[in-house]
C-alpha cells in the first residue's frame, strides 16, 4: 500500500502492517457479527450461536449472576456519591460506570428490588409471575447478560480498525441524502439484520460516545435502523401459524421499514435533535472524497489511517471489557425496572387495551376482518414485542394475523429490551420520545402492511 494518494496529493506511507492490521481484525468482526450461520434454530450469527451456547452452559445462574450485578450498580453510585473513594474518582472507566443521575439511580434500585423478588419468589405475583418479572429475568436477561458478554468483547474489532470507515465511505452517498445519515451507519443495521437489535445498538451507543455520530444520527439510528434480526420474525410469523407467508412477511417488513426509514429521520421528535457530539468527546465528520482520488482508495487510505491508529491487543480487549461492564452494571437493572413495569401494565391493566380501542375504526376503514380483536394489539407490543402475536394468536382471520405479526416487528420500539436499552443508555432519547417514535411508525407502517395483506389474502 505504500504510495497511497493523499486528499493533498501527497504520498503517504502505509505499510503492509497498517493494512494487515485492518484487514484481519475487520475480517474476523465480519465473520463473528454479519455472516450468517446455520444452526439448529435455522440462520444466526457467531455472536448469536456464541451467546446461545453460553446460556445452555451456564443459563441456570444468569439470572443470579445479573441480580449480583445489579446489586453491585447500585453499592457502587452510593460508594461513588457518598465515600467517594480514590479508586473511583481517579479511574475514569469506573466513574464513569457509577456516576448517574438520582433518576437512574432510582430505576437500578427499582430493577434490583424486582430481580431479587423474582428471583425468591418474594411479594405480589404479579411482579414475580412468568408472565412478567420471569418473563424478564429467566427469558430476556440471559439472552441480554451473554450477548452483552461476546458482543461486547468483540465489538473492537467492528469498531477499532478501520472497518466502518471503509464501508462508510462507500455508502456515504446513499445513506446521507435518503437517510441523512453517515454511510458507516449501514453497518450497524446488517448487524441488526442478521444478528439482534441489541448489537446495533450496541454499536450505535459506542461510536456516539466516541464521537461519529452526532445526537440525531445516532438517535436515528437506534430508533430506525436497529432492526429486528430475521430469526426473531421467523420466531413470531410461527407463533401466529403462518410460517408458509414468509415472503410477503419479509417483504412487508423490509418495505414499510425502507418507509418509515425515510420519513422518520424527517419528523420530529428525531428531525429536532441537536446536530451535536456527545458532551464527552469532539465530533468526528465524515470527511467527502476528494475530487482526485477515486472512491475505493479514498475508503482505503480512511481504514488504512484508523488501523495504524488503532490500539494495542491488550489495550483492545480492554476496551471490549469495559464495553461488557457498562452493558452489565449499567443496562442490565434498567432492562429489568422498565421491561418489568411494562410488562405489568400490559398483564395486569387494561391499559393498553383502551390505547388500542383508536385503532379499531381505523382497521375497519382498512377492511380487516376482526378489527375489535385486533385493536387491542396495535400498542401492546410497546411492552413486550411478543405480546401482540401472543394476544393475536387466536384470531381466526389470516389476514388480520399476518398483519399483526408484521406490524409488531416494525414498530422496533418495545419497552422489555430495546426501550430498557435506550433509556439505560447514554444516547439523547427520553421515554416521552420513544412514544412518540413508536406510535408514528405504527400509524406510517400500518397501511403498507394491510395493502399487502390484502394483495396475498
Amino acid at each position: 500500500m505504500n504510495g497511497s494518494s493523499t486528499p493533498d496529493g501527497k504520498k503517504s506511507s502505509f505499510s503492509s502492517r497498517d493494512f494487515f492490521k485492518f484487514l484481519i481484525p475487520s475480517l474476523i468482526g465480519i465473520m463473528f457479527f454479519i455472516v450468517p450461520i446455520s444452526s439448529e434454530e435455522g440462520f444466526t450469527i457467531p455472536v448469536a450461536f456464541l451467546s446461545n451456547l453460553l446460556i445452555d452452559w451456564i443459563g441456570d445462574f444468569v439470572p443470579t449472576l445479573a441480580v449480583i450485578m445489579m446489586g453491585i450498580s447500585i453499592v457502587g453510585s452510593l460508594l461513588l456519591f457518598t465515600a467517594r473513594p480514590a479508586f473511583m474518582m481517579e479511574r475514569p472507566s469506573i466513574n464513569a460506570l457509577f456516576s448517574v443521575t438520582p433518576f437512574w439511580f432510582v430505576m437500578r434500585v427499582i430493577g434490583f428490588i424486582a430481580g431479587v423478588m423474582t428471583l425468591l419468589t418474594l411479594g405480589p405475583e404479579m411482579i414475580t409471575s412468568e408472565f412478567t418479572g420471569g418473563l424478564l429475568l429467566f427469558d430476556l436477561i440471559p439472552i441480554l447478560f451473554a450477548t452483552f458478554f461476546f458482543a461486547g468483547m468483540l465489538l473492537p474489532l467492528l469498531l477499532n480498525f478501520g472497518l466502518l470507515e471503509f464501508v462508510g465511505t462507500f455508502l456515504m452517498k446513499i445513506m446521507r441524502p435518503l437517510f441523512r445519515l453517515p454511510g458507516r451507519a449501514s453497518l450497524d443495521s446488517l448487524a441488526s439484520w442478521v444478528g439482534d437489535a441489541t448489537i446495533g445498538i450496541l454499536l450505535t451507543t459506542k461510536q456516539y460516545e466516541e464521537g461519529y455520530y452526532t445526537k440525531r444520527e445516532a438517535s436515528i439510528i437506534a430508533t430506525t435502523f436497529s432492526v429486528v434480526s430475521i430469526t426473531f420474525t421467523i420466531v413470531v410469523l410461527q407463533y401466529v401459524e403462518l410460517d408458509q407467508y414468509f415472503l410477503p412477511y419479509y417483504g412487508a417488513i423490509v418495505l414499510s421499514g425502507l418507509v418509515a426509514a425515510l420519513i422518520m429521520p424527517r419528523i420530529y421528535p428525531l428531525s429536532k435533535k441537536a446536530d451535536t457530539a456527545y458532551e464527552k468527546t469532539e465530533l468526528k465528520p465524515e470527511e467527502e472524497v476528494p475530487a482526485n482520488v477515486s472512491l475505493g482508495r479514498w475508503a482505503l487510505i480512511q481504514a488504512l489511517q484508523k488501523s495504524r491508529s488503532s490500539k494495542s491487543f491488550l489495550e483492545t480487549l480492554k476496551d471490549g471489557f469495559k464495553n461488557v461492564l457498562d452493558m452489565w452494571i449499567g443496562v442490565l437493572p434498567v432492562v429489568m425496572a422498565v421491561g418489568t413495569i411494562a410488562v405489568v401494565i400490559a398483564e395486569y391493566t387494561p391499559f393498553f387495551t383502551i390505547l388500542g380501542k383508536p385503532f379499531e375504526p381505523i382497521l375497519m376503514l382498512l377492511q380487516v376482518p376482526e378489527a375489535s380483536e385486533a385493536a387491542q394489539t396495535m400498542v401492546v407490543g410497546f411492552a413486550d414485542m411478543f405480546l401482540p402475536a401472543v394476544l393475536g394468536s387466536g384470531i381466526e382471520s389470516e389476514l388480520t394475523r399476518f398483519v399483526i405479526a408484521t406490524l409488531s416487528v416494525t414498530q422496533l420500539i418495545y419497552m422489555s429490551e430495546v426501550g430498557g436499552l435506550l433509556l439505560g443508555s447514554k444516547l439523547p432519547i427520553s421515554f416521552l420520545d420513544l412514544v412518540l417514535i413508536f406510535l408514528l411508525r405504527t400509524f406510517i407502517t400500518l397501511p403498507i402492511i394491510v395493502g399487502i395483506a390484502h394483495l396475498v389474502f
